[in-house]
Protein backbone atom coordinates (compact mmCIF):
# COMPACT_ATOMS: atom_id res chain seq x y z
CA UNK A 1 0.00 0.00 0.00
CA UNK A 2 1.63 3.25 -1.31
CA UNK A 3 -0.27 5.52 0.98
CA UNK A 4 -0.11 5.90 5.29
CA UNK A 5 -1.93 6.88 8.42
CA UNK A 6 -0.62 10.68 7.21
CA UNK A 7 -4.15 10.70 4.87
CA UNK A 8 -6.26 10.68 8.37
CA UNK A 9 -6.35 14.07 10.47
CA UNK A 10 -7.83 13.13 13.75
CA UNK A 11 -7.61 17.11 14.45
CA UNK A 12 -10.63 17.49 11.41
CA UNK A 13 -14.21 18.01 11.74
CA UNK A 14 -14.98 14.61 9.94
CA UNK A 15 -15.19 11.72 12.01
CA UNK A 16 -12.52 9.27 11.86
CA UNK A 17 -14.56 6.47 10.74
CA UNK A 18 -15.34 8.92 7.68
CA UNK A 19 -11.82 9.38 7.41
CA UNK A 20 -11.49 5.47 6.55
CA UNK A 21 -14.33 5.26 4.19
CA UNK A 22 -13.06 8.30 2.11
CA UNK A 23 -9.10 6.32 2.43
CA UNK A 24 -10.84 3.39 0.95
CA UNK A 25 -12.41 5.28 -1.79
CA UNK A 26 -9.64 6.97 -2.81
CA UNK A 27 -7.91 3.73 -3.35
CA UNK A 28 -10.37 2.29 -5.27
CA UNK A 29 -10.78 5.48 -7.82
CA UNK A 30 -6.70 5.14 -7.70
CA UNK A 31 -6.99 1.66 -9.31
CA UNK A 32 -4.92 0.49 -6.24
CA UNK A 33 -7.91 -1.69 -5.76
CA UNK A 34 -9.99 -2.20 -8.82
CA UNK A 35 -13.65 -4.12 -9.33
CA UNK A 36 -13.98 -7.42 -7.52
CA UNK A 37 -10.29 -6.72 -6.26
CA UNK A 38 -9.87 -7.84 -2.12
CA UNK A 39 -9.34 -5.25 -0.24
CA UNK A 40 -6.70 -5.09 2.83
CA UNK A 41 -8.30 -6.75 5.97
CA UNK A 42 -9.35 -5.34 8.78
CA UNK A 43 -6.07 -5.69 11.11
CA UNK A 44 -4.02 -4.41 8.25
CA UNK A 45 -6.25 -0.99 8.40
CA UNK A 46 -6.38 -0.90 12.04
CA UNK A 47 -2.76 -0.97 11.91
CA UNK A 48 -2.11 1.26 8.98
CA UNK A 49 -4.45 3.98 9.88
CA UNK A 50 -3.28 4.22 13.38
CA UNK A 51 -7.17 3.88 14.35
CA UNK A 52 -9.24 1.64 16.57
CA UNK A 53 -10.92 -1.64 15.42
CA UNK A 54 -13.96 -0.14 15.74
CA UNK A 55 -13.77 3.03 14.10
CA UNK A 56 -12.59 -0.02 10.61
CA UNK A 57 -15.65 -1.88 10.75
CA UNK A 58 -18.04 0.92 10.96
CA UNK A 59 -16.72 2.54 7.59
CA UNK A 60 -16.35 -0.92 6.14
CA UNK A 61 -20.07 -1.58 7.20
CA UNK A 62 -21.42 1.97 5.64
CA UNK A 63 -19.27 1.25 2.56
CA UNK A 64 -21.12 -2.18 2.26
CA UNK A 65 -24.35 -0.96 2.67
CA UNK A 66 -23.80 1.85 0.85
CA UNK A 67 -22.93 -0.93 -2.04
CA UNK A 68 -19.12 0.20 -2.97
CA UNK A 69 -17.69 -3.41 -1.34
CA UNK A 70 -19.28 -6.75 -0.38
CA UNK A 71 -17.96 -8.60 2.53
CA UNK A 72 -17.38 -12.91 1.74
CA UNK A 73 -17.27 -15.04 4.87
CA UNK A 74 -13.80 -16.78 5.47
CA UNK A 75 -12.93 -14.51 2.03
CA UNK A 76 -12.46 -10.99 2.77
CA UNK A 77 -13.65 -7.51 2.03
CA UNK A 78 -13.88 -6.89 -2.18
CA UNK A 79 -14.38 -4.28 -3.91
CA UNK A 80 -18.39 -4.37 -5.64
CA UNK A 81 -17.91 -5.30 -9.47
CA UNK A 82 -21.39 -2.91 -10.02
CA UNK A 83 -21.41 0.69 -8.80
CA UNK A 84 -24.76 1.86 -7.04
CA UNK A 85 -27.26 3.52 -8.58
CA UNK A 86 -30.42 5.20 -7.85
CA UNK A 87 -33.20 7.34 -9.91
CA UNK A 88 -32.53 11.09 -9.42
CA UNK A 89 -36.06 11.39 -8.07
CA UNK A 90 -37.92 9.23 -6.30
CA UNK A 91 -41.52 7.84 -6.84
CA UNK A 92 -43.67 8.09 -3.87
CA UNK A 93 -47.34 7.75 -2.72
CA UNK A 94 -48.70 11.15 -2.32
CA UNK A 95 -50.63 9.61 0.38
CA UNK A 96 -48.49 8.39 2.56
CA UNK A 97 -46.34 12.36 2.00
CA UNK A 98 -49.50 14.03 3.01
CA UNK A 99 -50.30 11.84 6.40
CA UNK A 100 -46.56 11.86 6.87
CA UNK A 101 -46.90 15.61 7.39
CA UNK A 102 -49.96 15.12 10.20
CA UNK A 103 -52.72 16.26 7.23
CA UNK A 104 -55.54 14.40 6.69
CA UNK A 105 -55.45 12.90 2.62
CA UNK A 106 -58.49 12.47 0.43
CA UNK A 107 -58.59 11.98 -3.29
CA UNK A 108 -61.44 12.64 -6.23
CA UNK A 109 -61.24 10.56 -9.22
CA UNK A 110 -62.20 12.54 -12.03
CA UNK A 111 -61.30 9.66 -15.09
CA UNK A 112 -61.41 5.82 -14.75
CA UNK A 113 -61.79 4.39 -18.24
CA UNK A 114 -60.46 2.94 -21.04
CA UNK A 115 -58.83 4.97 -24.22
CA UNK A 116 -57.26 4.70 -27.26
CA UNK A 117 -53.63 5.15 -27.90
CA UNK A 118 -52.87 8.32 -29.98
CA UNK A 119 -49.47 7.95 -31.14
CA UNK A 120 -48.12 9.96 -28.08
CA UNK A 121 -49.29 7.30 -26.05
CA UNK A 122 -48.77 4.40 -28.58
CA UNK A 123 -44.99 6.04 -28.70
CA UNK A 124 -44.24 6.15 -25.08
CA UNK A 125 -45.81 2.98 -24.20
CA UNK A 126 -44.73 0.85 -26.93
CA UNK A 127 -47.74 0.00 -28.65
CA UNK A 128 -50.24 0.50 -31.99
CA UNK A 129 -51.93 3.53 -32.62
CA UNK A 130 -55.61 2.93 -31.66
CA UNK A 131 -54.52 0.16 -29.05
CA UNK A 132 -56.90 0.12 -25.48
CA UNK A 133 -54.81 1.47 -22.89
CA UNK A 134 -56.15 2.34 -19.36
CA UNK A 135 -56.27 5.91 -18.15
CA UNK A 136 -56.87 7.89 -14.81
CA UNK A 137 -57.47 11.62 -13.66
CA UNK A 138 -57.03 11.90 -9.84
CA UNK A 139 -56.93 14.92 -7.45
CA UNK A 140 -55.05 14.38 -4.81
CA UNK A 141 -56.31 16.46 -1.78
CA UNK A 142 -54.65 17.33 2.03
CA UNK A 143 -56.81 19.05 4.39
CA UNK A 144 -59.64 19.42 1.80
CA UNK A 145 -57.34 21.44 -0.58
CA UNK A 146 -55.85 20.17 -3.70
CA UNK A 147 -52.19 19.47 -3.29
CA UNK A 148 -51.80 17.40 -6.89
CA UNK A 149 -52.87 16.69 -9.94
CA UNK A 150 -51.71 13.20 -12.00
CA UNK A 151 -52.94 11.68 -15.08
CA UNK A 152 -51.82 8.32 -15.83
CA UNK A 153 -51.75 5.84 -19.25
CA UNK A 154 -51.26 2.19 -18.22
CA UNK A 155 -50.12 -0.77 -20.10
CA UNK A 156 -52.87 -3.35 -19.88
CA UNK A 157 -50.40 -6.10 -19.48
CA UNK A 158 -48.70 -4.67 -16.71
CA UNK A 159 -51.75 -4.23 -14.49
CA UNK A 160 -54.80 -5.55 -15.98
CA UNK A 161 -57.45 -5.03 -12.93
CA UNK A 162 -56.51 -1.47 -12.93
CA UNK A 163 -59.75 -0.25 -14.02
CA UNK A 164 -61.46 -2.60 -11.05
CA UNK A 165 -59.59 -0.41 -8.05
CA UNK A 166 -61.15 1.78 -5.85
CA UNK A 167 -58.70 4.82 -5.95
CA UNK A 168 -60.02 6.64 -3.41
CA UNK A 169 -58.71 3.79 -0.53
CA UNK A 170 -55.97 2.86 -2.31
CA UNK A 171 -53.71 5.19 -4.57
CA UNK A 172 -52.75 4.22 -8.30
CA UNK A 173 -48.94 3.88 -7.07
CA UNK A 174 -49.87 1.91 -4.42
CA UNK A 175 -51.65 -0.57 -6.46
CA UNK A 176 -49.14 -0.64 -9.48
CA UNK A 177 -45.78 -1.56 -7.24
CA UNK A 178 -48.37 -4.45 -5.98
CA UNK A 179 -48.66 -5.42 -10.17
CA UNK A 180 -44.87 -5.53 -10.94
CA UNK A 181 -41.50 -4.93 -9.94
CA UNK A 182 -40.61 -1.18 -11.91
CA UNK A 183 -36.70 -1.70 -13.19
CA UNK A 184 -36.47 1.99 -14.92
CA UNK A 185 -38.07 5.32 -14.29
CA UNK A 186 -37.53 8.13 -16.38
CA UNK A 187 -38.44 11.97 -15.28
CA UNK A 188 -38.18 14.76 -16.86
CA UNK A 189 -39.23 18.50 -15.57
CA UNK A 190 -40.99 20.91 -17.76
CA UNK A 191 -42.37 24.25 -16.54
CA UNK A 192 -45.79 25.39 -18.09
CA UNK A 193 -48.52 27.62 -18.23
CA UNK A 194 -51.63 25.18 -17.03
CA UNK A 195 -55.09 25.29 -19.47
CA UNK A 196 -58.09 26.39 -18.07
CA UNK A 197 -59.33 22.44 -17.20
CA UNK A 198 -56.14 22.19 -14.86
CA UNK A 199 -56.78 25.52 -13.30
CA UNK A 200 -59.76 24.82 -12.71
CA UNK A 201 -59.18 21.42 -11.14
CA UNK A 202 -56.22 23.01 -8.85
CA UNK A 203 -58.18 25.95 -7.98
CA UNK A 204 -55.36 28.45 -9.38
CA UNK A 205 -55.37 31.61 -10.97
CA UNK A 206 -54.76 32.28 -15.08
CA UNK A 207 -51.18 33.84 -14.10
CA UNK A 208 -49.83 30.92 -11.87
CA UNK A 209 -47.41 28.95 -13.29
CA UNK A 210 -46.72 25.44 -12.55
CA UNK A 211 -43.88 22.50 -12.61
CA UNK A 212 -44.57 19.70 -15.18
CA UNK A 213 -43.24 16.77 -13.89
CA UNK A 214 -43.41 13.95 -17.34
CA UNK A 215 -42.70 9.96 -15.94
CA UNK A 216 -42.24 6.85 -17.68
CA UNK A 217 -41.87 3.94 -16.07
CA UNK A 218 -40.48 -0.07 -17.13
CA UNK A 219 -41.30 -3.47 -15.69
CA UNK A 220 -37.99 -5.28 -17.28
CA UNK A 221 -38.70 -4.73 -21.40
CA UNK A 222 -42.36 -3.63 -21.38
CA UNK A 223 -43.09 0.17 -21.00
CA UNK A 224 -45.29 0.19 -17.83
CA UNK A 225 -47.00 3.47 -17.40
CA UNK A 226 -46.85 7.07 -18.47
CA UNK A 227 -48.10 10.02 -15.92
CA UNK A 228 -47.79 13.69 -15.66
CA UNK A 229 -48.11 14.99 -12.63
CA UNK A 230 -48.26 19.06 -12.16
CA UNK A 231 -47.60 21.64 -9.40
CA UNK A 232 -48.31 25.18 -8.64
CA UNK A 233 -44.77 27.03 -9.12
CA UNK A 234 -45.97 29.61 -6.35
CA UNK A 235 -46.50 26.81 -3.65
CA UNK A 236 -44.04 23.93 -4.10
CA UNK A 237 -41.12 23.00 -4.82
CA UNK A 238 -39.15 19.29 -6.01
CA UNK A 239 -35.95 19.08 -4.27
CA UNK A 240 -33.55 16.09 -2.85
CA UNK A 241 -30.40 15.33 -1.10
CA UNK A 242 -28.05 12.58 -3.10
CA UNK A 243 -24.91 11.10 -2.30
CA UNK A 244 -21.96 11.08 -4.78
CA UNK A 245 -21.02 7.27 -5.56
CA UNK A 246 -19.30 5.88 -8.61
CA UNK A 247 -15.70 6.36 -9.97
CA UNK A 248 -14.25 10.06 -10.10
CA UNK A 249 -14.59 10.11 -13.26
CA UNK A 250 -18.23 9.20 -13.62
CA UNK A 251 -19.92 10.13 -10.21
CA UNK A 252 -23.59 8.78 -9.85
CA UNK A 253 -25.89 10.81 -7.66
CA UNK A 254 -27.83 7.92 -5.07
CA UNK A 255 -30.29 9.58 -3.71
CA UNK A 256 -30.61 9.76 -0.17
CA UNK A 257 -34.06 11.87 0.30
CA UNK A 258 -35.64 12.70 -2.15
CA UNK A 259 -39.48 13.18 -4.04
CA UNK A 260 -40.74 15.75 -1.36
CA UNK A 261 -43.09 18.44 -2.13
CA UNK A 262 -43.82 21.23 0.51
CA UNK A 263 -45.56 24.03 1.14
CA UNK A 264 -43.68 27.59 2.03
CA UNK A 265 -44.34 29.11 5.20
CA UNK A 266 -45.16 31.86 3.59
CA UNK A 267 -47.52 29.96 0.76
CA UNK A 268 -51.02 31.42 1.76
CA UNK A 269 -54.20 32.01 -0.35
CA UNK A 270 -55.87 29.45 -2.60
CA UNK A 271 -55.58 25.68 -2.56
CA UNK A 272 -52.05 24.42 -3.83
CA UNK A 273 -51.86 22.33 -6.86
CA UNK A 274 -50.37 18.96 -7.72
CA UNK A 275 -48.87 17.22 -10.17
CA UNK A 276 -48.63 15.19 -13.53
CA UNK A 277 -46.32 13.76 -15.84
CA UNK A 278 -45.24 13.61 -18.92
CA UNK A 279 -43.53 12.07 -22.27
CA UNK A 280 -39.62 13.42 -22.11
CA UNK A 281 -39.62 15.02 -25.76
CA UNK A 282 -43.17 16.34 -25.04
CA UNK A 283 -43.94 19.96 -24.83
CA UNK A 284 -44.93 21.73 -21.94
CA UNK A 285 -48.30 22.35 -24.07
CA UNK A 286 -50.58 19.65 -23.37
CA UNK A 287 -54.21 18.81 -24.98
CA UNK A 288 -54.89 16.66 -21.57
CA UNK A 289 -52.44 18.73 -19.13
Amino acid sequence: MVRDSLSLRPEAPEPLYQQVKQFVIDGIRSGEWGNSKRLPSENFLVLQLNVSRMTVHRALRELKSEGVIVRVPGRGTFVSAEKPRSTLLESRDIAEEIRGRGASYRCRVIALDKAQADKDIASALGVKVGDTVFHSAIVHEENGDPVQFEERWINPVVAPGYLDQDFTARTPYRYLIMCAAITEVEHVLHAIRPDARVREILKITADEPCLLLARRTWAGSIAATRSLFIYPGGRYSLGGRYKVMGEADHPVLGSMQSGELYRPDNAGGSAPAGDGGSKAKESPRRRRA
